[in-house]
């Protein structure tokens, strides 16, 4: 996926704004995330990053994800026993895991649901984040 300028720029603000150096497998790695929004694994942005930087190695993926995790850029998305997924959906959300494809999916949360969950908690709580990862099947056409 190659980027019009406007893309690029808005990528490289989202960058130093994270305070991170925009370099060019920051952009690339930061662009595929962004552009098919499918929670991939590392191997995965490995593979589709190297049609943009052929000599982009595994490890400097991992670097780049890491660092946008660190940074807030992105969540990390962890399923049992599975490799992690990297997800740039910053608003509060769900996930919806389909066992038959493996896809994941991104699912809104109204703020009356985040409303009721933060009043569930003990006095003095105060949540940095909550995970809600639903499991299931995703409804075929023949059903």
């Amino acid at each position: 996926m190659r980027l019009n300028t406007t893309e690029l720029d808005r990528l490289k603000t989202s960058l130093k704004q994270a305070g991170l150096k925009p370099t060019r497998q920051r952009e690339n790695v930061l662009s595929i995330l962004l552009s098919r929004r499918d929670h991939p694994t590392v191997e995965e942005v490995w593979q589709r990053s190297r049609t943009l930087s052929r000599g982009i190695s595994l490890a400097t993926v991992y670097n780049c994800l890491e660092s946008f995790v660190e940074s807030g850029l992105v969540k990390q998305v962890n399923y049992e026993r599975e490799p992690t997924r990297y997800c740039p959906n910053l608003r509060p959300h769900a996930h919806f895991k389909d066992q038959e494809t493996g896809r994941v999916y991104d699912i809104d949360l109204p703020n009356e649901v985040l409303i009721q969950l933060n009043s569930i908690l003990p006095e003095g709580f105060r949540p940095e984040a909550i995970e809600i990862s639903f499991h299931g099947r995703t409804k075929t056409q023949n059903s």
